[in-house]
């Protein structure tokens, strides 16, 4: 299982990746139907657009936001995770395929599935012959468990997840390979290195979502002679078919092939373009009018063009059969406090619910193209999730208000009630949701009081539980997306009681529930990420069935890319466009 603690890295990769897309008004109702009969358009949400083995020019990638990080131990932003599997390689991938299928991991660097035994707790992972770093060096079993030990170096190399961490110290303590006493910097006992092409990990308890872990880029091969700590990021030494040339912080990056990438060792990445460029923009507005003009090919943050650029796709059929509106991963939601009176009430925070009114809501994050109608807790893509799990009725766009005055009344309540609602202030489709609840809720009896906080304060704020009950927040508004394509990966972090902390928390509901608690446990326990899906399912339906969530939308970006490019589509484990296969059209 995961601890608690993970939660807090979770936060600020939420902060740091919600670059949340420009609020407007309804889009027409042609673009809302997503111009069923415009050829090409969205496209490569489903499928593959373009599709080719052409090799050769320049993939031009910007950003509005520069990287995190370069090295693999520290990146966290989801766009840059999709930039390594340019360069580095791990023992397994999510498969480059488009929609569901890319959700599945598959072999990478190891030569086929992890052996488990020992009732699940022990991971044994062969590693393939023939892989190589980018030196022509060959990469063994010691150079995994040499870059997984350097993401226990928080003091040095802090910034990534640190799941590897809750699952492998086990009570040593372990202090990275920095500090380690071992003449070879191999210490850490809970990983053993039998042979250079065997690999064993050896876990505290069974856990089915182990695997995820050893896809993350936290668990790529590092040589240890080459690892120059902090400044690692700048170079880091690539397994992949491109190397890093050059790399500026709030510039960009250069990368060229690796000669020594075998493609035959390779079942993921294409290795396409000869050179592939990546630059930081403090103008969105310039890099969308570069991206529609096809100076550049692709906006790599994924979060999608700013709102005059998507009026100018919408209304025009040329710009539109390029442009792409997927689900990120994403749910925007509103969560209910039950140490707030009187949300302890399971029926006040139906009457909520019930007044909502869907369609407002989604209006308000910028219309039909910036999600989904929200139905549950559980986005598409995610195993056990259920797009048309309904229980509240929300994908009918309608308030119900006889269902929510019922609900007044049955809560003790039918006169309505006063409470706060808490939103981010650098949020701006989150103010126009809360604005949206606050008045639907208002035609029912319920006064609402929204306070705008500090976004860049919110684990203090609404991460903290005293402060929540202290202020009054009944209702808050937030989003979320998974470090990892998991039922726990998603939902844990929000629902499970172990997770409750007292700042930086995200269980905002305080729900501790024995039975939900439970499932996550079975789900741990389960063989597979497959055996473990329909605890999540569950797990879903009775969050759902306690009225703590009113969900907004299934989060979407309106996305454009270059119509030179190639084998484009869209990742479902990651929300972007696959960077492993894309090419450019000569």
């Amino acid at each position: 299982m995961i601890r608690r603690k993970q939660a807090l890295a979770i936060t600020a990769v939420i902060a740091a990746l919600s670059l949340t897309a420009a609020c407007g008004g309804d889009d027409t109702k042609k673009a809302a139907d997503g111009d069923k009969g415009d050829k090409g358009y969205s496209g490569a949400a489903t499928g593959v657009v373009n599709a080719s083995d052409a090799k050769g020019g320049e993939l031009k990638l910007w950003s509005p936001q520069d990287v995190d990080f370069l090295d693999p131990a520290r990146a966290y932003y989801g766009f840059v995770w999709n930039m390594q599997r340019l360069f580095i390689r791990q023992l397994y991938a999510y498969d480059s395929k488009p929609g569901a299928a890319g959700t599945k991991l598959v072999p990478d660097l190891a030569d086929g599935e992890p052996v488990l035994s020992n009732d699940g707790k022990t991971y044994t992972v062969k590693i393939k012959d023939g892989v190589k770093f980018e030196d022509g060096a060959p990469v063994t079993s010691k150079d995994f468990k040499y870059g997984i030990e350097r993401v226990f170096a928080q003091d040095v190399l802090a910034g990534g997840p640190t799941y590897l961490i809750d699952q492998l110290d086990q009570g040593q303590k372990y202090p990275g390979p920095y500090k380690d006493t071992d003449p070879d910097k191999m210490g850490l006992k809970s990983v053993q290195t039998p042979d250079d092409h065997t690999i064993v990990f050896n876990l505290a308890s069974a856990n089915s979502d182990f695997k995820y872990l050893l896809a993350m880029p936290s668990s790529s091969p590092v040589p240890a002679g080459k690892d120059s700590g902090a400044t690692y990021t700048n170079k880091p030494v690539s397994t992949g078919p491109y190397k890093v040339e050059s790399f500026a912080s709030g510039k960009g990056a250069t990368f060229v092939r690796n000669e020594n990438w075998d493609p035959k060792t390779d079942t993921v990445r294409k290795g396409l373009p000869d050179k592939v460029t990546f630059t930081v923009t403090t103008n969105p507005d310039d890099m969308d009018q570069r991206l529609l003009s096809g100076d550049i090919d692709l906006a790599v943050d994924g979060t999608g063009v700013q709102q005059a650029a998507k009026n100018k796709i919408l209304k025009d059929a040329n710009l539109k059969k390029n442009a792409d509106n997927p689900f990120t991963g994403y749910i925007r939601y509103f969560a209910f406090p039950q140490t707030v009176a009187p949300f302890d009430n399971i029926e006040c925070r139906k009457a909520v619910i019930y007044a909502a009114d869907p369609k407002s809501l989604q209006n308000a994050r910028g219309g039909p193209t910036s999600g989904d109608l929200g139905a549950n807790m559980l986005p598409p893509g995610v195993p056990g999730a259920d797009k048309s799990y309904d229980p509240w009725n929300l994908t009918a766009g309608k308030p119900q208000e006889d269902k929510a005055k019922a609900a007044l009344k049955a809560c003790g309540k039918p006169d309505g009630f006063e409470t706060t609602i808490a939103v981010r202030n650098n949020k701006a489709p989150e103010v126009k949701s809360a604005e949206s609840l606050q008045a639907a809720l208002a035609k029912v009896g319920i006064k609402a009081t929204i306070d705008q906080y500090d976004g860049k304060l919110s684990s203090s704020t609404i991460g903290s539980p005293e402060n929540v009950k202290k202020k009054n927040y009944g209702i808050i508004v937030m989003g979320w997306g998974a470090d990892y394509n998991s039922g726990a990966g998603f939902l844990q972090p929000l629902v499970d009681g172990s997770f409750i902390a007292q700042t930086g928390n995200n269980n905002y509901t305080m729900l501790d529930d024995p039975e939900v608690n439970g499932l996550f446990d079975k789900a741990a326990a389960a063989a597979t990420p497959e055996a473990a899906a329909p605890f999540y399912t569950d797990i879903n339906k009775k969050v759902m069935e306690k009225a703590l969530y009113l969900p907004i939308n299934f989060d979407k970006a309106l996305v454009y890319h270059n119509p030179r490019l190639t084998n484009v589509y869209f990742n479902d484990s990651m929300g972007k466009i696959d960077l492993a296969v894309v090419g450019v059209a000569k």
